[in-house]
């Protein structure tokens, strides 16, 4: 089986950015650079032949380039607590296009179609079922911004879990030069 997840991989300075960001929240599980991705869908596990599916279907996505920046920060909560810290991503229409693409190319290989909002951010922490404070971080980013970064691909990653988190592996790119 195959974990997949389709996601934009921001440049290394912007992940720098980032990176330098993190810290001073107890009990946050910092993401690490080679984990920091902007997700437009999140596949989940399937067999080796969906995965190749999948990946054949996503060969078919055009779109066109456009800029996009890091702006602000959030958190999202489960059941009342806080369990993820992210950094957003605007502008948010081209990438909720993006993302609806992507997701009609995974429904029409058989997978259900994402049924939560779309909501374009990258991950910095996640926490565990105690929650965590995270106003003063909130304060202190709250006008995060960074400069424009040209979005022309996106790729399909897989997720193998281990004893340090999780580790993501490229399977494939599309965009500029990818072959069609």
């Amino acid at each position: 089986m195959h974990r997949l997840f389709v996601a934009i991989r921001p440049p290394a300075a912007h992940r720098a950015q980032l990176l330098a960001l993190m810290g001073g929240v107890a009990g946050a599980r910092w993401q690490r650079d080679d984990q920091l991705h902007l997700t437009l869908r999140f596949i989940g596990e399937v067999d080796r032949h969906r995965a190749s599916d999948i990946a054949d279907a996503l060969r078919t996505i055009r779109f066109a380039p456009f800029d996009a920046r890091i702006a602000g920060v959030g958190v999202f909560d489960r059941r009342g607590l806080i369990d993820t810290l992210w950094a957003g991503v605007q502008p948010r229409d081209p990438l909720a296009s993006l993302h609806r693409k992507v997701d009609r190319a995974c429904v029409a290989m058989g997978q259900p179609p994402e049924e939560r909002a779309y909501w374009p951010h990258i991950t910095l922490a996640r926490f565990g079922r105690s929650g965590a404070l995270v106003d003063p971080f909130l304060a202190t980013h709250a006008a995060l911004n960074s400069p424009p970064f040209t979005i022309d691909s996106f790729a399909l990653f897989e997720s193998r879990l281990g004893n340090n988190g999780a580790h993501y592996q490229i399977v494939e790119d599309y965009g500029p030069g990818s072959p069609d």
